[in-house]
This record gives C-alpha cells, sequence and structure tokens, in this order.
C-alpha cells in the first residue's frame, strides 16, 4: 500500500495541482464571460499526448539498453573476479582480493557518478574511473607472474575491454536524453493548454449536471500532467527518484562474489 501511494504521488505532484487549478479558472472566466468556442479534441492528441507518449517510450527504451549495459558491465567484472580466483590455481596469491575490492570500489563510484547533477564533479569521476580500469587491466597482466596461460590472460583483457564499451554505453544514456527542443515542445503546450482551452470547457457547461461543469478541465490536467511527470522520471533511469529507475549497488555484486 506505500509503494501504491508513493507511486500515486510521484505522479500527482505540485505541478498537477497548478495546471488544474489554472484550467478551472480559465473555464470560469471564460464561462462568466461568455467566451465559447468548439476547438476540436484530436488538436489535443496530435499538440500534446503524440509528442509525450513518443518521449515515454524513448525514454523507456534508453532505461532497457542502460539495464542490458549494468548487466554486461557486472558479468565481465565478475568474469575477471572469478579468473583471477580460479585460473592460476595459487592460493599464496591475494590478486582475486585486490580485484574484488577494485570492482566494489568501480561499481560505487559508477552509481555516485550517475546521479550526480555536477558537471565539475562529473568530470573529476570520470576520471578516476578510467583510473580504475587501468588499475583492473594492471592486475589482469599480474596473471602472467603467476603461470596463466597468455591466451587466457588476452580473454580476460577483452572482459575488461567489454566493461569499458558497457560503462561508455551507460554514459551517453545519462549524457544525451530525449530531446530537448521535443520535450519544450510538450511542456509548453501542457502548460498553456488550460488557458486556451478555457472557451471550449466553457462551451460544455451544459452539457453536465450541476456540479459537473469542472469534471472536464480537472481530467484533461490531470492527464496529460500525469503524463509529463512519468516522462520526467523516466528521463534520467540512474537518478534514483522514480519508481522504475536503475539502482547500481555495489553491496549486491560483492555479496554474489563473497
Amino acid at each position: 500500500m506505500r509503494r501504491v501511494l508513493k507511486s500515486f504521488i510521484l505522479i500527482i505532484n505540485y505541478k498537477t495541482l497548478i495546471i488544474t487549478a489554472l484550467s478551472v479558472i480559465s473555464a470560469y472566466v471564460c464561462f462568466h464571460f461568455g467566451l465559447t468556442a468548439k476547438f476540436p479534441d484530436m488538436l489535443v492528441g496530435v499538440a500534446i499526448v503524440f509528442p509525450v507518449v513518443f518521449s515515454i517510450g524513448s525514454a523507456y527504451t534508453r532505461r532497457e539498453t542502460a539495464l542490458q549495459r549494468l548487466s554486461d558491465f557486472k558479468g565481465h567484472a565478475i568474469a575477471i573476479y572469478y579468473a583471477t580466483r580460479d585460473w592460476s590455481g595459487r592460493t599464496d596469491s591475494d590478486i582475486s582480493q585486490r580485484c574484488r575490492a577494485l570492482i566494489g570500489e568501480m561499481k560505487e563510484l559508477m552509481g555516485h557518478m550517475f546521479r550526480s547533477k555536477n558537471m565539475d564533479e562529473w568530470r573529476v569521476n570520470e576520471k578516476k574511473m578510467y583510473d580504475m580500469f587501468s588499475q583492473l587491466s594492471r592486475l589482469t597482466m599480474e596473471l602472467r607472474g603467476l603461470g596463466v596461460q597468455s591466451g587466457e590472460i588476452s580473454r580476460v583483457s577483452q572482459y575488461v575491454s567489454k566493461m569499458i564499451i558497457a560503462f561508455d554505453n551507460m554514459k551517453i544514456i545519462h549524457n544525451y536524453r530525449t530531446p530537448i527542443t521535443l520535450r519544450m515542445y510538450s511542456k509548453f503546450f501542457i502548460y498553456i493548454f488550460p488557458v486556451v482551452y478555457g472557451p471550449y470547457f466553457a462551451s460544455t457547461f451544459h452539457d453536465y449536471s450541476a456540479a459537473l461543469e469542472y469534471v472536464m478541465p480537472v481530467l484533461y490536467s490531470f492527464i496529460l500532467v500525469s503524463l509529463d511527470n512519468i516522462q520526467d522520471h523516466l528521463e534520467n533511469p540512474y537518478d534514483e527518484v522514480g519508481e522504475d529507475d536503475i539502482s547500481i549497488n555495489a553491496d549486491q555484486t560483492l555479496r554474489l562474489i563473497d
């Protein structure tokens, strides 16, 4: 029940109340002064609903891609840990424990990076991340001194390369999102819709029973702003604000390779 309530609050927020209030006020003023008009309903779908739904679909696709790349990163990191633990057959080396600790640091830093909104901090952490990739690469080279064959070391190096590619794909998803112009276009029409469609709502007042005249402006406002809120929460799949966001949990990974 608590989770359902939390999801409801994320969709219905202060923006919903503001737009709904503007819609009701606009309809009341237009009816009071006799300003009525029969605007086509399809205009709402073409100008607002279609772009917003397209944005939601695009954001959801990016989230699914980000999940796949996170799985790639995690899977290859665990494969590298198993290689350092099992391939040499040596029990007198701490290479596997150092690899495990480095993987935990990388995931923790990656989670912090993707949640951060400070670009200066992002650039610093990105440099740290690539330094850690360099440490991981050097760590795999130590396997040569533990008797691991060069062909197997080459395979582990490919795992490091795939981790870098997965991280870079996740970074691109973080930095490049739904086209800004499309988002601004949708928001502009959502926010001016209550005022512009006031005459249309006023023209329908006589079609409803008393006390139900404002049902249409309220419903239109709730539906449109809720769609916009859903898109906002899906826009950044890493910020862990929305219910569908991605959680980059370093402890969870370390528990699997304990």
